[in-house]
């Protein structure tokens, strides 16, 4: 199949994936590039080309996913303790509380990355990005009810990382079966 056709045909299927996951055009517009690049240089891996749809649609998953992580990693601008205090009362919050409910996300996230690829992408997805288990079903090409499995063991595998950090004595209340 030409490349031109398969671009045409999957292109905005691909984009729409994207955007479910990243929540930016511009960035759902690189995912669906780099997309495109990692297919023609894997091409001669499809065996059933009768399935490139999907075998694309989970290349755009997991480059959407690889695309949020990077976004997150990136550091920003650290502030002045001056600053921060000025902007907590300003707008009447409690730095500290921002402070540890950060750190507490932060530890979350590293907890996270220990878990499998598998697990990782259904609580990126859900956690992060809030999307229901339909969404998520459709997103990642599964059936609804895998998607609620690999949600359950994914929270109990995080539970029992978080349980054994110190900062955590019940992490239930973080990660609630909601």
């Amino acid at each position: 199949m030409e490349f031109s056709k398969i671009y045409h045909e999957y292109n905005t299927r691909l984009f729409r994936i994207s955007y479910s996951i990243t929540r930016d055009i511009h960035t759902a517009e690189d995912v669906v590039h780099e997309t495109f690049i990692k297919a023609i240089k894997k091409m001669d891996t499809l065996e059933d080309k009768s399935k490139m749809g999907a075998w694309l649609s989970s290349i755009a998953t997991r480059t959407a996913i690889d695309f949020v992580r990077m976004e997150r990693n990136k550091k920003g601008t650290p502030m002045d303790h001056e600053l921060i205090e000025c902007l907590g009362k300003t707008m009447k919050q409690n730095v500290e509380e921002e402070v540890e409910t950060t750190i507490v996300m932060e530890q979350i996230h590293q907890a996270t990355l220990k878990l499998k690829q598998e697990y990782q992408d259904v609580l990126t997805l859900k956690i992060w990005h809030g999307l229901q288990e339909s969404q998520i079903a459709h997103i990642l090409n599964l059936k609804p009810c895998t998607v609620k499995t690999r949600i359950y063991r994914a929270r109990k595998e995080l539970r029992e990382f978080l349980s054994k950090l110190e900062l955590f004595n019940d992490p239930a209340p973080l990660i609630n079966d909601s």
